[in-house]
């Protein structure tokens, strides 16, 4: 890595906060609320922080948006837990990059999948070009439109505003949501999704959001569906390991805690156990 970049060795702002004082942007996933619940109490740590983004307008920073760890977020408050570690991060690039995951589905047959969208109040469903349906989406004229194996493609639209919008979105992911068998792609490419898992028979492709469309919705009360938004979060905090004792614990309070949290990651960095990748990673201990 070369010197010189103000962002080089920064360390994450990592903070205990009341789990009361996150507000999601998503749906979580409710099959996975009690394995990850049970994985917490085995595990007895936090492995990966939450990360969050404070709340537009708070000036007291007490509410955060919760940009990814839905999933922890529920399964760590049905755990019964008082406090959460958290990375709070700046909602802007160079800190965070919001892009898009496209869903891969595996054994979906069209006419079923149309139908039971059309159900949807409000809901509108054609075929167009694939090209012609990337056009639809970069203009935000279409909610999503859905490559086939067999060439065809499925565009839907529908909503007078992103409330409406985002409703009939969660109306197109519900249709398959638990009912068939999901990959999250980091591309829009139905051919490379198929090489990568042959089972596949249809490929979601969603729009690009903003990240104020994110806070807009999550502040007005509006949940967007799980595994759309992928924020790409510079200096990403993870296996910080944090015991679910300190989570739990009713004797400290949270500004005692976070002491403790500062004089850790202080004792970490001087022992050398913080290790800085400027590079992409691929784990495979997830």
């Amino acid at each position: 890595m070369q010197g010189g970049s103000e962002l080089e060795f920064v360390l994450p702002d990592l903070r205990f906060v009341p789990v009361g004082s996150l507000m999601p942007h998503e749906r979580s996933d409710p099959q996975r609320l009690q394995p990850l619940v049970k994985r917490i109490r085995e595990n007895a740590v936090l492995k990966n922080p939450v990360v969050v983004a404070p709340l537009p307008g708070d000036a007291a920073a007490e509410r955060f948006v919760v940009l990814d760890g839905a999933n922890r977020v529920a399964a760590v408050a049905a755990a019964g837990l008082r406090h959460l570690v958290v990375q709070v991060v700046a909602y802007e690039p160079p800190t965070v990059e919001l892009r898009t995951w496209y869903h891969a589905l595996g054994e979906v047959e069209r006419a079923g999948f149309e139908e039971a969208c059309r159900a949807a109040h409000g809901m509108m469903c054609r075929a167009e070009s694939l090209l012609h349906a990337r056009a639809l989406l970069a203009r935000r004229e279409a909610l999503a439109c859905v490559a086939w194996a067999d060439g065809a493609v499925s565009v839907f639209s529908g909503g007078r505003d992103l409330r409406e919008r985002n409703e009939l979105l969660n109306a197109i992911v519900d249709v398959y949501r638990g009912r068939a068998r999901l990959y999250r792609m980091s591309t829009d490419s139905l051919a490379i999704a198929r090489r990568r898992y042959p089972e596949v028979t249809a490929l979601v492709i969603f729009p690009h959001f903003e990240p104020a469309e994110v806070l807009e919705l999550a502040t007005g009360g509006g949940l967007m569906p799980a595994g759309i938004t992928r924020h790409l979060v510079r200096w990403r905090a993870l296996r910080v390991n944090i015991g679910l004792d300190r989570l739990a614990d009713k004797h400290h309070t949270i500004e005692e805690k976070n002491v403790w949290l500062r004089e850790w990651m202080q004792e970490k960095l001087s022992l050398r156990q913080v290790r800085f990748y400027e590079e992409p990673t691929v784990l495979f201990d997830e």
